[in-house]
């Protein structure tokens, strides 16, 4: 319930002070376990992609946003749970395994912070290692015009922003190697597909489409 009337609000906030357009709606499985992936350029990410995509989502947030009362309140409302960035949190991976296997969504920007120039950073293992565990499909999203919403100013501009939904898609099954060879792959697949979705001055220069591929799974 809760979810569902932020939802609203971000919605109408979206619409008086940005120009919000997505593209990809369709690309959307409309139910089912699934790992929603996409960079992260602002603090109004989530809200952003909860608004976004037609279904609900859980986030994975920081742990740090669950120290603020009122920061705890609002991710909360968004179904979030803490994660300890830097580390391997067995606690929030069990969480995400859990929420996936009871068929819901599962947000996750693999960066793991918000990206300081616009461009996409290089990325933690983790959303890998959960897709790679759960073998649910991946959703990509890319995210374009996010950050420049920094301000009264800026929202007296009413900047573009852009959210672009990819087509979902199964890591593929590699064999040999180390584990953390594989996820390391799988990761470098996963920020492909994000990239792809991104204006040529967000993508960096590390996630050029047009590498490997993973195959699409829907």
């Amino acid at each position: 319930m809760i979810y569902a009337v932020d939802n609203v609000a971000v919605k109408v906030l979206l619409v008086a002070l940005t120009r919000w357009r997505v593209e990809g709606k369709d690309n959307v499985p409309r139910r089912g376990p699934l790992v929603i992936v996409s960079n992260h350029l602002s603090l109004i990410d989530p809200p952003l992609l909860g608004a976004s995509v037609p279904r609900g989502i859980r986030f994975m947030a920081k742990q740090e946003l669950f120290d603020s009362l009122f920061a705890r309140v609002v991710v909360q409302g968004y179904g979030a749970f803490p994660v300890r960035r830097g580390q391997l949190d067995r606690v929030a991976i069990r969480r995400a395994l859990e929420a996936l296997q009871d068929g819901q969504a599962l947000g996750m920007f693999p960066e793991g912070t918000r990206s300081r120039n616009g461009q996409l950073q290089p990325a933690e293992l983790g959303a890998s290692l959960i897709a790679a565990r759960s073998g649910v499909q991946i959703l990509p999203v890319g995210i374009s015009g996010s950050e420049r919403v920094n301000g009264l100013i800026s929202i007296l501009r009413r900047p573009q922003i852009t959210v672009n939904i990819g087509r979902p898609f199964a890591l593929p099954s590699l064999g040999g190697g180390s584990g953390r060879s594989r996820l390391a792959h799988h990761t470098e697949l996963i920020m492909e597909r994000i990239a792809e979705l991104l204006p040529d001055g967000y993508r960096g220069t590390d996630h050029t489409p047009g590498g490997s591929r993973s195959h699409d799974g829907g």
